[in-house]
């Protein structure tokens, strides 16, 4: 075990640092030596499950490895994990820290002290230096320890490395609404004593869950640092927004009014209100100066914006996870454990016999069990009993209140004193932790295509642009079947590769006919079940009568497929259930479960496909973006959501490949590590001598082979899982040696001259040619194995035999006909393989053969025959062959020399 110890009264900076170093040392976990300022206690009572944070009395001292100090070089500092330290056993202990001038009392190996305004500094160099890329909550948290210790780069501390780091950190996607709330700059005397002022002078106003306070401060001259003083008044009170007015004399008698506004509501927009008075600035922050203006008549007006813009808020029926996982309280700690692991929880809900909740156990609670070895206990002696719970119109900012107030981390929500759903720590932070800024026009982000291009902008396609983007018919259809939906309280979403295309595509080039459609019901808290999905399918087939309709009851799942239709043209939509799936070996087919659609989209496998927009009101045209798939988008990068998904699914290496070389994008470092240890570690060998059934490994194996080598960008597909390795999912000694790739150039060639009007399926080639490559003893094998058909695994089976004979026998053939007779007996594909694996010189005779040879008829048929006074029968199989025999020789040239042949050779 690899232990960061932060120090007591831990700071943002030394748990920024810790979340930091979490990266750069893969499995290490971070402990808190002994409490934490109440800001960083706030902070962790909502975010505490992103970061790998344990208790200290879970730690086994036996097992410490190595430990890493943060943000301080003196043992006092550590409380009692100081003991650690001394332990005879450890590796390594080494210290980060941006305290110079100290003498360290930690006998340390390794020692990291620079001068720069915070430790967290010197772990993002460290993680730019390894191109370690960071996910929005570790970023935000980094962030925050560089603002607090540097005062927002204002303290004589901070350096030029400082502010680079946190410019990293913000394209890593640091939350700056998150920031804002915790950071904590401080105030000159005199903000001092107008904080004071204002504190006892504030009105409020609240309105749908949201708290608006205002406040008139009349001073003699203009105060610098206002917007501190805002920000601070933010802070101290709790409210949701505030406008902060200043109204001071000018020397000619007049009066000068300044106001500052900020607003931590969503969809409110500040910037819109005060550009209306000659004011400006940004969604959440902004402000305006007049003079010789009425204040109280300029703070009405806004005060009355304001009201005019705060939206419903969120609830927890839009929050919650649904269906719950739920366990007994007579369940054992291991056996929550492993459902836990299979499921992905942080916590489980315990229910008893009549399904009434009792209690909740988290993850920390199973850890402590495990730790004193109460594996076999039931769960009832450890979970919590006292709990809080909520209804499922709790809004958000009352959720977030009971979250922080009780450090709480998920929260039931009954309907009827059934349990209905659970809003989590995660569910709470999908909101806080929006990565989008909006605007008039809707909610955009940038896109940097390369270094030296244009600043392009992606425009989420809300519900007022999305009709503009897809064709019409695509449009109606939607539209129907979010009808549909709502009519049974269900919500509907476009999810995967579509939503992925509608981002992508550039507005101005027309709409757009996408020929595959996800969608996707989650409803289960309005009465749906693990039909909905196989319900709203037969409905809309209701609807559209042309359309055939296909049911996968074991994936829960249904399919509307047209074909040539007038309007939709080929179109196949997929409408599931939301799901979750788990994998019971590596390379089968996964168990589902119905789920939400967090949890629909989480089991996704890269971040540009889990991306999901909601077709139902309210909020339709909402995005849900729960992993960063715009950012990916934005940087052009394919990453994987899981670490063991490649394990679980080789087919997922083949996607990650096809999306790559047809987008243009870079598979993430991590995720190429994740693939190649997957390949190395002789999984899928291990899985395939096992299980009689890997269809990763057999039939989707051989979709994604269709789908890369009928596509025009196979070579470069080809060349990239070649490069990673992964044509050992095919066979482990299949290479893309120079040798094959001679032989796919000359297949192109082959096919151009041989099957311009494409009789043969193009792409089956391909990975004929590919499986041909490999030892003939493996050929047919690995045909089977991918479940190609019956010729195709004969004809490979056949290749080596066949191959043989042509090379012995062909130098041999003194004339045409003799060519011919040996080379007829072969198809079409035998041919192309056989010539692919030949010297030159019998490659050109079976060219000149398929060319010339092949094309060449005999010069008489069976009327003619007929005409001529010979009997039909098998005779004339017989004679006409030997007329083409005799014409690919020379012997006979036109119609009289023919009949001549039959005359001296089939007299009558």
């Amino acid at each position: 075990m690899d232990l960061i110890l932060c120090h007591t009264t831990a700071d943002f900076d030394a748990l920024g640092a810790a979340v930091g170093l979490t990266r750069l040392l893969p499995g290490s976990k971070i402990v808190l030596s002994g409490g934490s300022h109440p800001p960083v206690r706030d902070f962790l009572a909502l975010h505490r499950d992103e970061y790998a944070l344990i208790e200290r009395r879970s730690v086994i001292p036996e097992k410490i490895r190595s430990l890493t100090v943060v943000d301080t070089q003196q043992r006092d500092r550590l409380g009692k994990a100081a003991e650690w330290l001394d332990l005879p056993h450890i590796g390594e202990i080494i210290i980060y820290d941006h305290h110079l001038g100290q003498e360290s009392n930690i006998p340390a190996t390794e020692s990291y002290i620079s001068s720069v305004g915070a430790t967290t500094t010197l772990i993002v160099e460290q993680l730019q230096q390894q191109e370690i890329s960071l996910t929005p909550a570790e970023a935000t948290v980094m962030a925050l320890g560089i603002h607090v210790d540097t005062g927002s780069l204002t303290y004589d501390q901070s350096t030029a490395r400082d502010a680079l780091a946190l410019a990293w950190l913000m394209q890593q996607g640091a939350s700056l609404s998150v920031i804002s709330t915790y950071r904590d700059p401080g105030l000159s005397v005199q903000l001092q004593q107008l904080l004071t002022e204002s504190l006892e002078n504030l009105e409020y106003f609240c309105l749908h869950g949201y708290t608006v306070a205002w406040v008139t401060l009349r001073t003699k001259n203009f105060v610098p640092g206002l917007s501190s003083l805002a920000s601070e008044l933010v802070e101290l009170t709790e409210i949701d927004a505030l406008l902060l007015a200043n109204e001071y004399a000018l020397d000619e008698g007049d009066s000068r009014l300044t106001v500052i506004g900020r607003s931590q509501i969503p969809k409110t927009n500040l910037n819109v209100l005060f550009q209306l008075l000659g004011g400006g600035g940004h969604s959440q922050a902004a402000s305006l100066n007049l003079r010789g203006v009425d204040s109280e008549a300029i703070l009405k007006q806004l005060l009355d914006g304001v009201k005019a813009q705060i939206p419903h808020p969120l609830t927890a029926r839009d929050l919650m996870s649904s269906p719950v996982r739920t366990i007994l309280p007579e369940t054992t700690i291991a056996e929550a454990q492993r459902i836990l692991l299979r499921y992905g929880h942080s916590g489980l809900s315990v229910v008893d016999a009549q399904g009434q909740l009792v209690g909740i156990i988290s993850r920390r609670d199973l850890d402590v069990a495990l730790h004193h070895g109460f594996s076999h206990a039931p769960v009832k002696g450890y979970m919590t009993t006292n709990l809080k719970t909520i209804a499922p119109d709790t809004t958000l900012p009352q959720i977030q209140s009971l979250m922080v107030t009780y450090d709480i981390g998920r929260l039931p929500v009954l309907e009827n004193e059934q349990l209905v759903g659970l809003v989590t720590r995660t569910d709470v932070l999908r909101e806080l932790h929006q990565e989008r800024d909006e605007d008039e026009e809707g909610q955009k982000f940038k896109n940097q295509n390369d270094a030296n291009a244009a600043v392009t902008k992606f425009k989420i396609p809300l519900s007022t642009e999305l009709q503009n983007r897809l064709a019409p018919q695509l449009w109606q259809l939607l539209t129907t079947a979010s009808q549909e939906a709502e009519k049974r309280g269900w919500h509907l979403y476009l999810v995967g590769g579509a939503v992925r295309d509608l981002l992508l595509a550039d507005a101005t080039s027309g709409t757009l006919m996408i020929k595959d459609i996800d969608l996707v019901v989650d409803g289960f808290h309005k009465s749906a079940d693990v039909g909905a999905g196989v319900e709203l399918a037969k409905a809309l087939q209701q609807l559209y009568p042309a359309a055939r309709l296909e049911i996968h009851g074991a994936f829960q799942t249904a399919a509307l497929l047209w074909h040539k239709d007038p309007e939709l043209d080929s179109l196949w939509v997929d409408i599931a259930t939301a799901r979750t799936e788990f994998y019971p070996y590596p390379a089968a087919n996964p168990e589902v479960e119905a789920s939400s659609i967090r949890q629909d989209l989480y089991r996704r496998d890269f971040s540009i496909n889990a991306l999901a927009l909601r077709l139902t009101t309210p909020r339709a045209g909402e995005l849900l973006d729960f992993f960063g798939g715009l950012l990916d988008l934005q940087a052009k990068k394919i990453r994987v959501l899981h670490p063991n998904s490649f394990i679980e699914d080789p087919t997922r290496i083949y996607r990650g490949v096809r999306f790559a070389v047809r987008f243009g994008f870079q598979i993430e470092p991590q995720t190429e590590e994740f693939i190649r240890y997957a390949i190395n570690s002789g999984v899928y060998d291990r899985t395939a001598q096992e299980n009689s059934k890997t269809p990763a490994l057999q039939t989707r194996l051989k979709t994604e082979l269709k789908h890369i080598l009928e596509a025009p960008y196979w070579k470069s597909a080809l060349q990239l899982l070649d490069n990673l390795g992964a044509l050992q999912c095919i066979h482990p000694t299949l290479n893309l040696d120079a040798e094959l790739l001679r032989q796919l150039r000359l297949l192109e060639r082959c096919l151009r001259r041989f099957d311009a009007e494409q009789t043969l399926i193009h792409w089956e080639m391909r990975l004929e040619a590919l499986i041909a490559h490999l030892a003939p003893q493996y050929r047919a094998k690995v045909a089977k194995n991918l479940q190609l058909q019956e010729d195709t695994i004969k004809r490979l089976q056949n290749l080596a035999s066949a191959q043989t004979e042509v090379m012995e026998s062909l130098p041999k053939c003194q004339s045409p006909s003799q060519v011919v007779q040996l080379l007829r007996q072969y198809d079409l594909p035998m041919l192309i393989l056989i010539a692919l694996q030949s010297p030159r010189s019998l490659r050109h005779q079976i060219w000149e053969y398929l060319t010339v040879l092949a094309n060449v008829q005999p010069l008489l048929n069976g009327n003619d025959l007929k005409k001529l006074g010979y009997t039909p029968g098998p005779q004339y199989r017989q004679i006409l062959d030997h007329v083409v025999a005799a014409t690919l020789d020379g012997v006979i040239k036109d119609r009289a020399e023919a009949e001549g042949f039959l005359a001296q050779h089939y007299p009558k």
